[in-house]
């Protein structure tokens, strides 16, 4: 069982929540994470332990520019988030670095499976 983990404690309330519906994550992440996987949403720093929110299923795993995502796309990441300006800022203050609206990102699209 692979794991989607969420390094920051602010993902917490909107995954409990079900706000979350989808995660952005830079670069090409399509042979990590594909279409029907079966994963645990899980919280928690590297290297500490995890929470398991719940298992989910992933939906849709799409590969683009920054500058191509979609009104979807950002607010399923974060309902806050509504421009291409503030998933760049969002994503900097994850990845700790510079980013461009031509870089690539990967889409992951999840939903909770209820056992």
């Amino acid at each position: 069982m692979r794991a989607l983990n969420f390094y920051s404690s602010n993902y917490h309330n909107q995954l409990v929540c079900r706000r979350k519906t989808c995660t952005i994550r830079r670069g090409d992440k399509s042979t990590k994470y594909q279409d029907g996987d079966i994963v645990w949403v899980t919280v928690g720093k590297r290297f500490a332990p995890k929470k398991k929110i719940y298992t989910a299923v992933i939906d849709r795993v799409l590969v683009k520019p920054i500058s191509e995502l979609t009104i979807q796309d950002l607010q399923g990441e974060n309902p806050d988030i509504t421009s291409i300006d503030d998933i760049i800022e969002f994503l900097e203050s994850i990845y700790d670095r510079t980013l461009a609206p031509s870089d690539i990102v990967t889409v992951v699209y999840f939903s909770e499976i209820i056992e």
